[in-house]
């Protein structure tokens, strides 16, 4: 089945087909770095990292690319309130990002271009579109020609008479329209700036994007991604620039994500009520984190709650101490090439039928636009499916190669989505399975013993932590409860 992706700038779903087939061209906005990110700035970074992790999986060769915006008026605000440069600043704040985003076990970008690497190419791509008259010059800025561009607004849905008439803020009387947006910026005293054919000054925002867009991926490319917010003026300015400048389309699939709330507002730095990911993780692992925001499909929005953070934490720990055990029971054929063993009891035959089905429903659901919810539930089914497998199991050499398959299916879904087994939950989840079978034992010999009693209150207090202890002549297995 062919992905299907919603674009932002159709507002359908459309059927992935890339520009090249040789490779996928993927841009990401990236941070602009003047405090540590937040949950909320998290978000996008985990999102698109699923979905560029699943078209790898989905065997595309992806160069994911995510710009990392070090000049703004940000910026330099905070470094003067700081008394630093502009520039130890930035590298300050980008050190950091890496760090952050480590911990978040998200890949690495291919590149990550840095707007002041890029100021000749900046400058060049303002020149073409004051040539071909979508820019003009006045008095050492140079602005985009809002009406020029024909198809303006095209991404955002926007009316330009409805945006003139929500303009609340004194207009530049130098502008041709009031919705003329800048190119580049003349220079304040004590300013950062660069030399160029209008004086010194130094870029607008969203013209740094589209210029290492187009120089990394090309004049068109298959994603361009990054949060609802981003959709207008950002987007919208980046595809009408590009697409001024080059006559070609920007990018085929628009994608945004939606945002995470608290207290049903927005998290921002500027509303104050933000929490940033450094110090979230401090309390909470990646894979939780990773799951907190993947129970929700990327583009709805998601709820920020300690409690519904901590009900996700649970539940990866869970998650992590049963593929712990799964893993455990596969033993070395998870790491086999061998064939596919030949189910031969109706049990077994049961069990690789119902691992192949719902791993095949994980995959159409993420074939569904990305559809991270779906396709979690499947898997939660996988893992269920097959702990009942094992304890069921009479430890015959093929029930441990079925199981293997079973793994290897979690395996590969897990390899896009992060949800169990980064940082320290693979150790703490071993431990758990450790602690767990330590108990069983001590309940084991209280049976023998006689202690009814003791044994059933172990096996209900167990029941309480969500855990479910089955009883077999051969011994007591124990699995996550439904």
């Amino acid at each position: 089945m062919p992905i299907q992706v919603y674009n932002t700038l159709s507002r359908e779903k459309e059927e992935f087909r890339p520009i090249n087939a040789e490779r996928v061209g993927f841009y990401v906005c990236g941070p602009t770095v003047y405090d540590y990110f937040h949950v909320g700035n998290a978000r996008p970074l985990v999102v698109f990292d699923i979905i560029r992790r699943y078209l790898i999986y989905k065997g595309y060769n992806v160069r994911y690319v995510m710009n990392l915006t070090d000049i703004d008026d940000k910026i330099i605000m905070r470094a003067t309130e700081k008394g630093v440069s502009s520039q130890h600043l930035a590298r300050t704040y980008i050190n950091a990002f890496f760090e952050d985003i480590q911990k978040l076990g998200i890949r690495p970008a291919d590149i990550y271009p840095r707007a002041t690497d890029h100021i000749a190419d900046i400058i060049d791509l303002i020149q073409r579109l004051i040539l071909d008259e979508y820019a003009y010059e006045k008095g050492g800025d140079v602005f985009f020609d809002v009406r020029k561009f024909k198809t303006y607004a095209a991404l955002s849905r926007k009316k330009l008479d409805d945006l003139h008439s929500g303009i609340r803020i004194a207009v530049d009387k130098r502008k041709n329209d009031p919705l003329d947006f800048v190119l580049w910026k003349a220079s304040k005293p004590g300013e950062p700036s660069w030399g160029s054919p209008w004086g010194p000054g130094r870029p607008g925002w969203h013209i740094e994007c589209s210029s290492m867009s187009m120089k990394y991926l090309g004049e068109s490319f298959d994603f361009h991604a990054g949060g609802q917010d981003l959709i207008f003026p950002h987007h919208e300015n980046e595809r009408a620039q590009s697409e001024a400048a080059s006559g070609k389309p920007f990018a085929r699939y628009w994608l945004h994500n939606g945002f995470l709330d608290i207290h049903g507002e927005k998290m921002a730095k500027s509303a104050g009520n933000f929490i940033s990911a450094r110090e979230l993780l401090k309390t909470c692992t990646a894979a939780a984190f990773r799951l907190f925001l993947s129970q929700k499909h990327y583009r709805s929005p998601v709820e920020f709650s300690n409690e519904l953070l901590q009900a996700a934490v649970t539940t990866s720990s869970r998650l992590s101490a049963s593929i712990s055990k799964i893993h455990a029971f596969a033993g070395s054929y998870f790491d086999s090439q061998g064939s596919v063993p030949v189910a031969v009891t109706a049990a077994q035959q049961d069990y690789k039928k119902a691992i192949d089905k719902l791993h095949q429903n994980a995959v159409i659901a993420m074939d569904d636009d990305f559809n991270t919810p779906a396709a979690i539930s499947h898997i939660f089914d996988l893992v269920r499916v097959t702990n009942k497998f094992i304890a069921d199991s009479e430890s015959e050499e093929i029930d441990r190669e079925l199981v293997a398959i079973g793994l290897k299916y979690l395996e590969d879904h897990n390899s896009y989505l992060g949800i169990w087994g980064l940082g320290d939950s693979q150790v703490e989840s071993e431990k758990i399975a450790d602690v767990v079978d330590a108990i069983l034992r001590i309940r084991q010999d209280l049976r023998q013993k006689k202690h009814y009693d003791a044994a059933d209150g172990i096996r209900d207090e167990l029941l309480k932590s969500g855990l479910t202890i089955e009883d077999a002549p051969e011994g007591a297995t124990w699995r996550w409860s439904d």
